[in-house]
């Protein structure tokens, strides 16, 4: 599962769209394991209370239940495979089929483990389905309950600042998904990161009429976030907006890395 497929659903797509497989796989790259983690130790020893390892065993078992409702994002789409192969359940047909499938677990698993750690995790997921069939409104309160109830080093808290900048831009609340997407910039450590943040404002900074400023932060991302795709896309616009006779600062020049210990 990829963004490409809700920012189809934006009424005005552009090439950051096709960043989406690239942009934010968190969830099936690494969401199974961070997933298990959540609430998989137990408290040991005599010093441990009932109501403490009752808790715990009931993160454990939320957790559990959360990898089971996830192995609906293991299942392909396939509009011409019908049978599946040996132990494994058939595709899906189309990814609307699959974000169908995946709102219903998710949504089950959230009611009957409502409360849990491993609840505010799906709660990512669920809103980024929502999100890819259009329903901005729909995902958005789960998008800030991810980003107000998990930690600050959460892995897949970039993929949530996104989701949020999406939400708010599909309602077409511009200053509100700016923020969001300055969030996602000034918040993560990557390049890749910082770059994509940058990116997205420079977006939302032309959808606002902003030509100028778009134009300078499109000239900064080269120098924030070498060699990433976000800095191609920033050469693209900028090249689409000089053939249209925008004035657009000369990005700084990438220094080379400086060894330390030289």
């Amino acid at each position: 599962m990829s963004y490409k497929d809700d920012q189809n659903d934006l009424k005005q797509p552009d090439d950051f769209q096709k960043l989406g497989n690239e942009a934010v796989p968190f969830l099936e790259k690494h969401g199974r394991q961070v997933i298990m983690g959540v609430g998989g130790v137990l408290g040991v020893g005599l010093v441990i209370s009932i109501a403490v390892s009752m808790s715990g065993r009931g993160e454990a078992d939320a957790s559990r239940d959360f990898g089971a409702a996830l192995k609906v994002l293991d299942r392909t789409v396939s509009s011409t495979v019908t049978e599946a192969k040996a132990g494994e359940e058939p595709p899906f047909k189309t990814e609307t089929e699959k974000d169908e499938a995946i709102i219903k677990s998710l949504n089950d698993f959230r009611a009957k483990r409502s409360g849990t750690k491993a609840a505010v995790s799906a709660a990512l997921p669920l809103g980024q389905a929502l999100l890819r069939q259009g329903k901005a409104e729909q995902a958005l309160p789960l998008v800030e309950e991810y980003l107000a109830k998990t930690e600050a080093t959460d892995p897949l808290r970039p993929a949530a600042y996104e989701a949020r900048g999406y939400a708010l831009e599909a309602q077409k609340k511009y200053d509100d998904a700016l923020g969001a997407f300055d969030a996602l910039a000034r918040e993560n450590k990557t390049d890749f990161m910082k770059g994509m943040g940058l990116y997205h404002r420079a977006r939302m900074l032309l959808l606002k009429g902003d030509t100028a400023a778009a134009a300078k932060t499109l000239s900064e991302i080269e120098g924030a976030a070498p060699n990433t795709a976000a800095a191609r896309l920033a050469k693209e616009r900028i090249a689409l907006l000089v053939s249209q006779g925008v004035d657009v600062p000369k990005p700084a020049p990438v220094l080379p890395a400086i060894d330390a210990g030289k």
